[in-house]
């Protein structure tokens, strides 16, 4: 076989092998319309629950696998839904107040993943999570199927400044005190 031959095999074969072993990476959009974010926070004598919204974010995968992600929320959209009118929207304008998300000064939160293991629609996730300016890590599972990507997760308030009502900071707050961790239960479509 002639040297030129051999070098013309030899790019067809390293050229297969480079788009089989390359995936490109593929960003999704989020659809922010149909995707949803439920909140439910903790008291010594009860529970309050609501949404907020997602403002834009992307999920990357290569191929069929999760290799990253990030999701901006907007804070300015706290809802309470566990009580109606003036209760309700007393309680929302507390949680956009400086004395927990203060979301004039921070009218966003983010969530930018660091590390995703797994595989097969289900995945490990770490992130960084920056709330009032603040970043600190978060981890969750995240179950992907088809167009849809869903996690529940804990998040601690007091890592982010948020010490409004914690017995970790504040004595003899008896009934009043409010748990430093609250859950967020979110669907994404993209």
């Amino acid at each position: 076989m002639n040297t030129r031959k051999q070098l013309t095999i030899g790019m067809v074969a390293i050229f297969a092998f480079a788009s089989f072993a390359f995936t490109a990476l593929v960003n999704k959009e989020v659809k922010i319309k149909e995707s949803t974010i439920n909140w439910k926070g903790y008291k010594v004598t009860g529970e309050h629950y609501g949404t907020i919204d997602l403002k834009e974010g992307m999920l990357s995968f290569e191929g069929d696998k999760l290799v990253g992600g990030n999701v901006v929320i907007d804070m300015a959209s706290i809802k309470v839904t566990d009580m109606e009118g003036e209760y309700a929207d007393k309680l929302a304008g507390h949680l956009k107040a400086d004395d927990f998300f203060g979301t004039e000064k921070f009218p966003t939160a983010t969530l930018k993943f660091t590390k995703v293991t797994g595989h097969d629609a289900h995945y490990h996730i770490t992130a960084d999570l920056t709330v009032k300016g603040i970043t600190a890590p978060v981890s969750f599972d995240l179950n992907v199927s088809e167009n849809s990507a869903t996690t529940k997760l804990k998040i601690d308030r007091t890592k982010y400044g948020i010490k409004y009502g914690s017995a970790s900071f504040f004595d003899n707050l008896k009934d009043k005190a409010i748990l430093d961790e609250f859950d967020v239960d979110v669907a994404i479509k993209f």
